[in-house]
């Protein structure tokens, strides 16, 4: 029997699922393509002709193994495969498929990671060493101060218009994933950075993005990369020698918020978390510190 859809009719159909009913950011839709495009690519590369609504158990268990013999990572056999998932659960629920060949497939087993973290003395050295001078020291130094100073992801940063800082609250209207806004409290340091980075922006010669806060030299909003290599460099000339990213300010920010004896509750709602578990791995930082304090301090350790 034919085929009733092909791949690029079922791609093409799952991304408008995931983008209007998931209401899924582009970043999230573009990472759950690549892993649909890897199977595409698997029976291409083997010489296997199978439609999507054609897929067996066995294909994807196949796939899976050749994919560990490629990456040998767990991590990235887990985000494949969670994506290969939610693209055969869309196909059930719209009737393409009648049984799903994921169901059943079990993700490799992770070790738990803690994520890297910067102390307060390393942001200070990352601020310290940007030189205000140049016509984008001051826009530097409020991006590390507020991506630390309210835990903003990369994404949320990138978005941020001037008409979401509410400085006389002390707080700034963050769109986070999936759209959702939450309110979240900036330090005093990251709105005086701002204020700051305002006079240079004006002295830009055209704004293409009006409202939106962090722009370029050519009057346009920054990509994920720019800031990426912001910080980046910073840490490099800040003589950190930590595998980071802007991520890792937002990690900072929230360990640093348990360590000083914060509510994890409080702590997950600034973060934007949909569940409390993810906020939980700061508690593991925490203790981990907790225990260097014991034994630095305590006179039996």
């Amino acid at each position: 029997m034919a085929s009733r859809i092909t791949w690029d009719i079922a791609m093409t159909d799952f991304r408008s699922y995931l983008k209007l009913e998931k209401s899924l950011s582009q970043n999230s839709i573009d990472a759950y393509l690549h892993d649909i495009e890897l199977l595409r690519k698997y029976f291409q590369d083997e010489g296997i002709d199978r439609q999507p609504d054609r897929v067996t158990r066995e294909d994807l268990d196949n796939f899976i193994y050749r994919l560990n013999n490629v990456s040998g990572n767990a991590r990235t056999q887990a985000r494949v495969l969670s994506g290969i998932r939610a693209f055969f659960r869309y196909m059930l629920i719209e009737g393409i498929i009648e049984d799903n060949p994921s169901a059943l497939m079990e993700s490799p087993k992770l070790g738990f990671r803690l994520p890297d973290v910067l102390t307060v003395e390393e942001i200070e050295r990352m601020i310290g060493v940007i030189d205000l001078s140049k016509p984008e020291g001051h826009r530097n130094k409020a991006i590390i101060e507020t991506l630390y100073g309210a835990g903003l992801r990369v994404s949320e940063l990138v978005s941020l218009k001037i008409t979401d800082i509410h400085k006389r609250e002390g707080f700034i209207l963050v769109t986070g994933k999936g759209n959702k806004q939450r309110m979240v409290p900036v330090g005093s340091k990251a709105l005086k950075a701002i204020d700051f980075y305002f006079d240079q922006r004006r002295a830009l010669k055209k704004i293409y993005d009006e409202n939106i806060v962090f722009l370029n030299r050519r009057g346009r909003r920054l990509s994920r990369v720019m800031i990426f290599n912001i910080i980046r460099d910073s840490a490099r000339l800040a003589g950190i020698k930590k595998k980071i990213s802007p991520h890792t300010l937002r990690h900072s920010f929230a360990t640093h918020m348990i360590e000083a004896g914060a509510d994890l509750r409080a702590v997950q709602e600034m973060l934007g978390h949909e569940s409390i578990l993810t906020t939980e791995i700061y508690t593991h930082i925490d203790r981990s510190f907790l225990s260097d304090t014991l034994a630095m301090f305590h006179p039996r350790s």
